[in-house]
């Protein structure tokens, strides 16, 4: 069910056939829509940026984007001059807020379908310098600079790890790739909005929340590869490659369709990777077949105590790391499988 929170425009709001949980009206500071929805579970929330307090002041919108999940709002501005600038609309998009919409029948849309970056990136004008802070120094380079970071942003592979099923094993598989990796590449991995890195004792895993993710993303180009672990809800807007783990148990598949029924029509051409699988390759055929879907890998159980990981090698393989028509060089190996 959804909320909706309205003040100018709430006759038009109240007309859309939308399901309602609850609904509020009147002019709000980020910190009392925070203490009303804080703890109240909603799928959407619509909002009348007529309802916030001094919306016009690009620094309110900051602080609410920074206390809400922002995925989960759908905001209908108004045709303020001030609303309606460029360099306003850049700034939303800058802390994440994608869905955002001036017309009352876009509201329904956006419900079930959802703005991501590459929805709003054609507001998102980067040689702008948003209110909300100082000029980053990407903007303050030379033209020579910038040309010597544009170069070295096309060469990173940036590779997400994505949780389908609750807890399929996204932060433990993106420690291991790192482990796998950094004998011949130099890598750095972060985890979104979740601190379970801390577990691993290692301090050279980072976290990050989704707000600074391009941030980090962009202070770490002279890495060859950065591996995400998204657990269940980061965006997959910054990378080049995600995988998207399912542990194929039948408790957690169930639970899985029962709250998405749709789950593999939306990850079609998608790389689906089993893990902390048990599944040969007949009851592979038979989920594919079930699920009307592709399995781009299936990776077993891992000690992750161990330091070298033949089923990982394989899999980085397929994802570009080696070319798998290619012969190892065997006085510059590339993984410990090949010896």
């Amino acid at each position: 069910m959804n909320v909706k929170v309205v003040n100018k425009y709430e006759s038009l709001i109240n007309n859309l056939d939308i399901d309602i949980i609850k609904s509020v009206s009147g002019v709000f500071t980020p910190e009392e829509l925070l203490a009303q929805f804080n703890n109240f579970f909603y799928n959407k929330m619509i909002l009348d940026i007529t309802a916030i307090s001094d919306y016009e002041n690009i620094k309110t919108m900051q602080e609410l984007s920074v206390n809400m999940d922002m995925s989960k709002v759908i905001l209908l501005l108004d045709d303020s001059e001030v609303v309606n600038n460029p360099k306003y609309l850049s700034a939303l998009v800058s802390m994440g807020i994608y869905n955002f919409t001036r017309n009352i029948d876009a509201i329904k849309f956006l419900i079930d379908n959802p703005n991501s970056y590459k929805d709003v990136a054609s507001y998102h004008q980067l040689n702008m310098v948003d209110n909300v802070s100082e000029v980053p120094e990407t903007h303050k380079k030379s033209k020579s600079s910038n040309n010597e970071e544009e170069e070295k942003k096309e060469g990173i592979r940036i590779i997400g790890i994505k949780n389908v099923t609750e807890h399929a094993g996204s932060t433990t598989l993106t420690f291991l790739l790192k482990k796998q990796l950094e004998k011949n590449y130099k890598v750095i991995a972060v985890e979104v909005d979740n601190n379970d890195f801390v577990f691993l004792n290692d301090r050279s895993l980072k976290n990050t929340n989704h707000f600074e993710l391009q941030k980090f993303i962009s202070s770490n180009y002279n890495n060859d590869v950065i591996l995400i672990d998204l657990n269940n809800e980061g965006s997959v807007d910054y990378c080049t490659d995600v995988l998207y783990l399912i542990e194929p148990g039948l408790i957690k598949l169930n639970k899985l369709i029962r709250k998405d029924p749709q789950i593999f029509d939306k990850l079609k051409g998608k790389k689906i990777v089993l893990n902390r699988s048990v599944l040969d390759n007949n009851d592979i055929e038979d989920f594919e077949r079930e699920s009307n879907s592709k399995v781009y890998f299936n990776i077993p159980y891992l000690d992750d105590k161990l330091d070298n990981y033949a089923e990982l090698d394989i899999l980085l393989r397929r994802l570009g790391f080696m070319n798998e028509d290619s012969e190892p060089d065997r006085n510059n190996k590339l993984f410990n499988i090949f010896k």
